[in-house]
């Protein structure tokens, strides 16, 4: 593993109100690719109970397509939704790899405490439980947006209602002599790019150090700014792999969900160096 994985002693916690931001590194074109081998590695050192994720998801995934296959907007708001909140789901995953990093024990208390305990701080007003929380609930709104935004869009430009997944094959995808299909794309990818950009190293960085939402969002922005056709093929490649998963009705979501959220983790580790921000450990007792 590279030698900046391995952080130095950490500094003492700054002063209330102070926002101090971790280093960004630079990496090259190809570091995706090592993100996902990376991943995929973590995925059979942890075995089932990161396939476990997996499969949760694309059960609940395939109950939505069932209960909605023949409602698109409420599949779409589903599935969008999915999306947008990917990077909260995948923490227990993010947890998993830090402690195969760091050489300690996994197990099933690992995945629960994570999701109980790990956020604990006494340093509750700064970078606390709630952080993960709240960041968890603007990814939410913000497809919320999207999806009543696209519905606007198709209900005022299709020249037929849309109702059915059909419906937007017949008249968005196929509609002749339109740019329908187009608009709502490029209207998705403008509002994604903000999205991505404000999470793509957030929540594995929040999960690892004490700090608050604004202070992760700030980080993601600088990682991707620093690094921007990197960033570029990494989110071509989450969205392609993801799509890849979803189109074999959710089957390939068991494998490539932890895959996924494991490598986002070393994203996380090369782009970021948080060695100056104090970690967020696991309270005594816990």
């Amino acid at each position: 593993m590279p030698d900046h994985y391995h952080s130095p002693p950490l500094p003492p916690r700054p002063p209330a109100g102070t926002l101090r931001l971790p280093a960004v590194r630079g990496v090259e074109l190809g570091a995706p690719l090592q993100w996902l081998a990376l991943g995929w590695r973590d995925v059979w050192r942890c075995g089932f109970l990161s396939v476990a994720h997996g499969l949760a998801l694309a059960l609940f995934g395939g109950l939505l397509l069932w209960l909605a296959h023949d409602r698109f907007w409420l599949l779409a708001g589903a599935f969008s939704g999915f999306l947008v909140v990917a990077p909260v789901l995948a923490t227990s995953l993010y947890a998993l790899s830090r402690a195969l990093e760091r050489g300690e024990p996994i197990g099933a208390s690992t995945i629960a405490l994570t999701w109980t305990r790990w956020q604990y701080s006494r340093y509750a007003v700064h970078g606390g439980y709630w952080s993960m929380v709240r960041f968890g609930l603007l990814l939410s709104l913000a497809g919320t947006g999207w999806v009543l935004t696209s519905a606007a869009l198709i209900t005022l430009l299709a020249p037929q209602p849309v109702q059915t997944p059909m419906d937007f094959v017949r008249h968005v995808i196929l509609a002749p002599g339109g740019h329908l299909f187009e608009l709502w794309l490029t209207m998705g990818a403008l509002m994604a790019a903000p999205l991505f950009a404000s999470s793509v190293v957030a929540m594995p960085l929040l999960l690892d150090r004490r700090v608050d939402v604004l202070q992760a969002v700030l980080t993601s922005w600088q990682a991707v700014l620093k690094n921007p056709i990197p960033m570029a093929l990494w989110a071509g490649l989450l969205m392609g792999l993801t799509l890849v998963g979803m189109a074999t009705a959710m089957l390939g979501l068991i494998v490539i969900v932890p895959w996924l959220g494991h490598a986002s983790w070393h994203a996380y580790r090369s782009l970021v160096d948080a060695s100056n921000l104090p970690e967020r450990l696991l309270p005594e007792g816990a």
